[in-house]
């Protein structure tokens, strides 16, 4: 799965700085950056962070979402909120299966920029966060889905996404063991080239194969990861530039590492 993660203003912009008008850059992190929730050193997908995502209208200029997918066609904020904390994650394999997704899969894919993610693992009734990034240290690029939904107390229009996952690694079969969730997952990490395919149209009909051609994880020493402290509960401290630090834990050497 994909519930944590850690997204910095400079990672989150560096497609943009690459791409485009310095100018605009400039605007964005001025007038846009305060209204997002950067920097997110520990985001969970349930607290619905603000933050850029690149969709495929604009590749390389962001805007601001909110994660977790509000659907289009969700008629109250009852419904929303019913919804919200199933729609963080989209599982590539059935985007276009599900009724939450499966418009934006077609028409409103984009790209969300990362430092990285959170996984837990499970030993003897207790969880322990660990923290996966690049080797090359260079920012993730998820894939994910949006939508733009209108409040309809107020008539706001908002945008959110859901983050596609697809079937776990050998590092993450190893990590992702919750025993409560079927089988291993992690985020769709694209390559520069999978990312322009990603954004890429097609027609309806070749969507299925398109999507399913990109869906192959990245390999396991493409990866660095460590141990972190507790992302969960009282031992929690808070999305400060620490969390990701490297926390030993004895009782793991054995039974993981």
């Amino acid at each position: 799965m994909c519930y944590d993660v850690k997204a910095q203003l400079k990672t989150q912009l560096k497609r943009a700085k690459r791409h485009g008008d310095s100018t605009a850059i400039q605007e964005i992190e001025e007038k846009l950056t305060p209204l997002t929730d950067l920097p997110l050193y520990h985001a969970s997908g349930f607290q619905h962070p603000k933050l850029f995502i690149y969709p495929k209208e604009t590749p390389y200029l962001p805007v601001i979402a909110t994660w977790g997918l509000i659907p289009h066609w969700v008629t109250s904020i009852e419904q929303k909120n019913q919804l919200w904390n199933k729609t963080i994650n989209a599982r590539g394999e059935t985007l276009l299966e599900k009724a939450s997704f499966r418009v934006p899969a077609l028409r409103q894919r984009c790209l969300i920029y990362v430092d990285g993610f959170y996984e837990h693992h499970h030993l003897n009734k207790h969880a322990y966060p660990f923290y996966i990034s690049l080797k090359n240290k260079q920012a993730m690029c998820f894939a994910g889905v949006y939508d733009v939904w209108r409040n309809p107390d107020t008539f706001e229009e908002s945008t959110s996404f859901a983050i596609v996952t697809t079937k776990g690694n050998s590092l993450l079969q190893r990590i992702h063991n919750n025993p409560k969730v079927s089988g291993p997952r992690m985020p769709l990490i694209l390559s520069e080239k999978k990312a322009e395919a990603w954004l890429k149209d097609e027609d309806e009909h070749l969507m299925e194969s398109k999507i399913a051609a990109l869906l192959d994880p990245i390999p396991e020493d493409e990866f660095v990861y460590h141990s972190v402290a507790k992302l969960r509960g009282k031992g929690y401290v808070g999305n400060i530039s620490t969390i990701s630090d490297a926390v030993d834990y004895p009782e793991l050497a054995l039974a993981f590492l």
